[in-house]
């Protein structure tokens, strides 16, 4: 399964990959494929595959508590996404274990105030959740009790607008809005997907990690990535 860019990016946006027609990503992309952390610390994984092997040794009744601790203040947003997309795959062995875990981060967000850094990435993290709680529908494994899946918990739930939100209280973030751009990707109903990527691309200059990750989640069909074009624009320029 191919997630492709909508067709109306913006000229802006085409300026920067002009030389790349068409963009995709293979499968879910908050799911299936690992976000580069470098050496910072997340919830325990085994070797480089995207998804769960079935020979992790991991407790995933002390996923809530881990989760929550590593969702700290000072954690970057890549190290959040990376962390909720362990997290998710980890939840599918158990509906109660995922419940916990959605309804810590909702109660969370709805406490933040608005007031401070701390507020917005409170929400971020419980949007971020309910999005890649969708996506964890398309991914293998144990799935949630009856038939039903982790997404079942979220149907109704609106995880982008809460992210936009936490974009307006955060202020200049890029991490978050590449997180943005990538749940928005290949949709007619988010106008705001094109302003999204293009915010990432900038932030990028000075991200390398960020870079990386637009190298990884966004595949040319010639195989060069978004990071490699963005290199040539900043030679050219």
């Amino acid at each position: 399964m191919k997630f492709r860019i909508h067709a109306s990016l913006g000229l802006a946006v085409w300026a920067a990959l002009i030389a790349l027609p068409q963009i995709s990503v293979a499968g879910p992309p908050l799911i299936c494929h690992a976000f580069d952390i470098g050496q910072a610390k997340s919830l325990p994984w085994s070797g480089n595959k995207w998804n769960l092997t079935g020979n992790e040794h991991y407790d995933i009744f002390h996923l809530l508590d881990d989760t929550m601790a590593l969702l700290a203040p000072g954690t970057p947003v890549l190290v959040r996404m990376e962390t909720l997309r362990r997290a998710t795959l980890y939840a599918q062995q158990d509906p109660l274990v995922a419940k916990q875990l959605y309804m810590r981060l909702r109660s969370r967000a709805l406490n933040a105030t608005g007031k401070g850094p701390e507020d917005a990435l409170a929400q971020f993290d419980y949007g971020y959740l309910v999005e890649t709680f969708k996506q964890a529908r398309w991914t293998p494994g144990k799935k949630y009790a009856e038939g039903g899946d982790l997404s079942a918990l979220v149907t109704n739930v609106d995880g982008y607008s809460t992210i936009e939100n936490a974009i307006k209280l955060r202020g200049d973030d890029a991490q978050m809005e590449f997180a943005a751009a990538l749940i928005t990707l290949g949709g007619s109903s988010y106008p705001g997907h094109q302003e999204h990527l293009q915010r990432a691309l900038d932030g990028a200059k000075t991200d390398p990690l960020l870079a990386r990750n637009l190298a990884t989640h966004f595949i040319g069909e010639n195989t060069e990535t978004m990071a490699e074009i963005f290199k040539k624009r900043q030679a050219e320029n």
